[in-house]
């Protein structure tokens, strides 16, 4: 009885454990919110649109054109993880990120800029976002360190700052008859990420590429540089207490900036591996910045703050947001599926809320069963 009792104390505290019932949680909160404002609007299709939500690209009945429209989604919800990996990296080190969405755009406007303008080919597209991003970080990161300047006042000036500048670059590039820059398939096709025979995977789906496995692999290289190497372990400490860290002989000036840096770097990939598939123009009278970058904020919070629920957590959030298309337009609109999601983002906050809940509630639970077995032993 000891033995059982044991195992189920050490599932309850496994922080893993504790993640994976809070994100739930807020799932089924979220939706079912979402399903009681669907009501409120209007109630005679609100069951058939939140089942189309959650259905998203399960709502064709051909294999073929649902498992091209999957590939579609898994495209979009690489550049989320990226975006949420930012974040993660960013808060893991005592930083809050919320400039991943102006370093997305900065990646994007670089991305396109080096493909349209230069036709240069796609990995050093690729490279020119990581590393613009990456700058765009780092200023943050050194007015942090050098200045004591937040970095969320900071990284939010830039975000507009770089939308407005890559809005301005961009009208370089852009069609002569719309305000959307050239489609990379017509004017630079060295510009696309390469395949890999994945189209082929996903019902010919040409948007399908290099990119989506490049996700999944860099989800799991911050993983082992947060973990496993003496690096991941010097940026924490110099979250967790810069003075310590800077008397233990860490430079911590240099870490705070590298750490957004390479925050800015991820956001920046994500941009890459997602405008350099073609399967979007950039629109450069474009006057907020992409929600790609705040929701990444939702995605790294729902997942635990861990690179690998983060992987499952950015697609479960590009899952609905996508389903929002598939509702009746008669009825509703479209962007149904972004306030569930908005919901979702909302309640995430509550899986850090839970785990602490449940971590003093079974400490409390441990010492009054402490303190009743003292009286039992003296009785």
């Amino acid at each position: 009885m000891h033995k059982n009792s044991g195992k189920k104390e050490n599932i309850l505290r496994n922080s893993a454990f504790q993640t994976i019932i809070a994100s739930l949680l807020c799932i089924v909160l979220g939706l079912f919110v979402g399903y009681i404002v669907l009501l409120i609007i209007n109630p005679a299709g609100a069951g058939e649109a939140i089942v189309a939500i959650m259905k998203n690209f399960l709502y064709y009945p051909s294999a073929a054109a649902a498992t091209k429209y999957l590939g579609t989604t898994l495209v979009k919800a690489s550049a989320l993880l990226m975006c949420s990996l930012s974040v993660l990296f960013a808060y893991k080190v005592g930083l809050f990120n919320i400039g991943a969405a102006g370093q997305y755009v900065v990646g994007v406007g670089a991305c396109l800029y080096f493909a349209l303008r230069f036709n240069m080919p796609w990995y050093v597209c690729l490279i020119a976002a990581i590393v613009t991003a990456a700058l765009v970080g780092g200023i943050s990161g050194a007015l942090k360190a050098y200045f004591n300047v937040n970095e969320v006042i900071s990284c939010i000036m830039l975000n507009w700052i770089g939308l407005y500048s890559v809005n301005m670059l961009l009208s370089q590039v852009k069609e002569q008859s719309t305000p959307y820059t050239k489609a990379l398939a017509s004017a630079n096709k060295s510009a696309l990420l390469p395949n890999l025979g994945l189209d082929q995977i996903f019902s010919k789906n040409e948007f399908v590429p290099l990119g989506l496995p490049l996700a999944v692999v860099m989800a799991l290289a911050v993983w082992v540089l947060l973990e496993k190497t003496k690096f991941g372990y010097e940026l924490k400490a110099t979250g967790m207490n810069k003075q310590a860290a800077k008397y233990c002989g860490m430079r911590e000036k240099r870490n705070i900036i590298l750490t957004m840096m390479i925050a800015g770097g991820l956001a920046g990939f994500g941009a890459g591996i997602f405008y350099l598939t073609g399967i979007e123009q950039w629109m450069v009278q474009q006057t907020a910045v992409p929600a790609m970058g705040f929701n990444g904020i939702a995605a790294a919070f729902l997942g635990g703050l861990n690179p690998i629920g983060t992987v499952f957590s950015s697609y479960f959030i590009q899952h609905i947001t996508s389903g929002g298309t598939y509702v009746d337009k008669t009825m509703y609109c479209t962007q149904i599926s972004d306030l569930i999601s908005a919901f979702i983002i909302y309640l995430c906050g509550f899986v850090l809320f839970f785990r602490l809940w449940l971590n003093r509630f079974l400490d409390k639970r441990d010492e009054k069963s402490g303190r009743n077995g003292q009286k039992g032993g003296k009785a």
